[in-house]
């Protein structure tokens, strides 16, 4: 089921020229020097076209909620995948949002010295200035009022967020935002699940925290539940403007 992605409406910033790019059940919006959908749309289909051949050979790439090995002739898609779900101790589905961005945006790269790629609340970015990352947690009195700054040399990395109480993708907490930052993206977003995956009320924030300090390679958390919010590493807080 589609889910409608108002918060795009947020962008403000001027300097960058909004696109989207939509293959399938692939949905971006991409924000760049200059308009680039073409090169864009060739991207998504790549890693499509690899992962769709993958899954078709190995349905339970697709199907299963734990990590699994994959040979050495997988595609690099997949093997960024299984590797980020080995981390996080998930299934490699929960990586894929994150996973396309970041290879989309590396190949947007090649045209564009600055790169916003979000995939359903999951982004890569590529900046040569300051960046605010506003944070979308649905019936939670903190959003619109809750949000990141990204410094240039921390890029390039992911930030992605995963949620239980918006949106479709599978989540067996129901957390209102759990946000992860990265220098991989793929890893991103199956840490968000992860960490999502164990809060059901803002009690349960703290251990959650815990949890995601366990995950090798991620470098900041951020969990939101009702009006709650818990920070770990590094992840600095920005003000909205109106």
């Amino acid at each position: 089921m589609y889910e409608p992605r108002t918060y795009r409406h947020w962008i403000n910033d001027k300097n960058l020229v909004s696109f989207s790019a939509v293959i399938k059940e692939t949905d971006l919006l991409i924000r760049a020097r200059s308009e680039l959908q073409n090169e864009a749309l060739a991207a998504i289909r790549s890693c499509r076209i690899r992962l769709e051949e993958y899954i078709a050979a190995n349905p339970v790439f697709a199907a299963t909620l734990e990590p699994v090995s994959v040979g050495k002739d997988a595609p690099p898609i997949v093997k960024e995948m299984a590797d980020a779900a080995q981390k996080a101790g998930v299934g490699p589905m929960a990586a894929v949002a994150g996973a396309i961005a970041e290879r989309v945006g590396q190949e947007l790269l090649r045209f564009s010295d600055e790169i916003v790629v979000e995939n359903g609340g999951d982004i890569f970015i590529k900046t040569s200035s300051e960046r605010i990352i506003g944070i979308y947690a649905g019936a939670s009195p903190l959003t619109g009022r809750i949000a990141f700054s990204i410094l240039p040399q921390e890029t390039p990395c992911g930030i992605c967020t995963s949620s239980g109480s918006v949106g479709h993708s599978l989540s067996f907490g129901n957390a209102d935002a759990v946000t992860v930052i990265s220098s991989s993206t793929a890893l991103a977003d199956a840490a968000a699940t992860a960490v999502g995956n164990r809060v059901n009320s803002a009690s349960d924030i703290s251990t959650a925290l815990e949890f995601a300090q366990t995950i090798n390679g991620i470098s900041g958390v951020a969990i939101i539940k009702n009006d709650r919010i818990g920070l770990w590493g590094k992840i600095k807080l920005a003000e909205i403007e109106e």
